[in-house]
């Protein structure tokens, strides 16, 4: 018998612009397919992340099995390609309420739809920004940043070509270097040496710096995960996880506007709640390609 066509979008993640932000390919299951299935299908689609949905029937949210892959690996979380799917299942009308749940390798996730009409009244909202559509938000656990116990102060620098470091941590979750750096224009200048990163220990680099006043940003931030064959990640809703934790500390405040200042680009707005550690990250969507996987 031969396999039935899989649905499937391409979604520009954490943006308003087709192609800006992180694309995202968001494929519907209507049948289980294996894992070798899933990762030939994520390296066809060759882009950062490529989620998978599946129903599960008989609970009061609309609930969905979501799993994620990039072209070589499958992964515990994505924050992007969370965002895409929750944004087809709403503006498709595949769902009919305003929260859907996922069932994912880092437990159960809860995703919500805000009208941007409403989204104006967060603190953490730029008014300019919400014209129409809605947002969506996403309620991840917090990272909690640790002291690195990677002795490659000077491996780490090489690898970034020499930025001024300002401090190394580590993350618990994701196990990323996290490295805060002068300026936003040395966050932008970063020219990394991929090579190199493959051979350090964990996921990959997150490079941030404080934003300047004007610029209506708080921080702005780059990630490099060439170990996962993503060598850029465009927008990363789980690098942000760590990111809202160091900057609290540093900032002394809980609601950031965030810029990932990569190539593509993308704007985060995010809440860390301290006492439940956290963290609500909200964002737009935009469908730019659909189709369907024929085998």
């Amino acid at each position: 018998m031969a396999s039935k066509p899989v649905k499937y979008y391409v979604v520009d993640a954490f943006t308003e612009s087709a192609f800006k932000g992180n694309p995202a390919a968001v494929c519907l299951l209507e049948e289980d397919k294996d894992d070798d299935w899933l990762q030939a299908v994520a390296a066809e689609f060759n882009i950062s992340e490529t989620c998978f949905l599946t129903r599960i029937d008989g609970t009061s949210n609309p609930r969905f099995g979501l799993r994620w892959f990039t072209p070589v690996v499958e992964v515990n979380l994505c924050g992007h390609a969370t965002l895409a799917a929750a944004h087809i299942l709403f503006s498709s009308g595949l769902v009919k309420t305003n929260v859907i749940e996922f069932v994912t390798l880092s437990g159960i996730l809860t995703v919500k739809k805000i009208p941007a009409v409403d989204a104006t009244n967060g603190t953490n909202l730029q008014k300019s920004e919400a014209k129409d559509g809605f947002y969506i938000e996403l309620d991840f656990p917090a990272d909690h940043i640790i002291e690195s116990n990677f002795d490659g102060t000077a491996r780490i620098s090489g690898a970034l070509n020499g930025a001024p470091i300002i401090d190394i941590k580590s993350t618990q979750n994701s196990e990323d270097f996290l490295v805060e750096l002068a300026s936003r224009e040395d966050v932008i200048a970063v020219q990394p040496q991929l090579d190199a990163m493959v051979k350090f220990p964990g996921r990959g680099v997150i490079v941030s710096a404080i934003a300047p006043p004007e610029s209506g940003f708080d921080f702005y931030s780059r990630f490099f995960c060439p170990k996962f064959g993503v060598d850029e990640d465009p927008v990363c809703g789980t690098a942000h996880c760590a990111l809202a934790s160091y900057w609290s500390k540093k900032l002394g405040k809980c609601d950031f506007i965030a810029n990932q200042a990569s190539p593509r680009g993308g704007i985060l707005h995010i809440h860390l709640d301290e006492e439940n550690q956290r963290v609500f990250l909200r964002g737009k969507a935009v469908t730019v390609m659909e189709g369907c996987v024929l085998v």
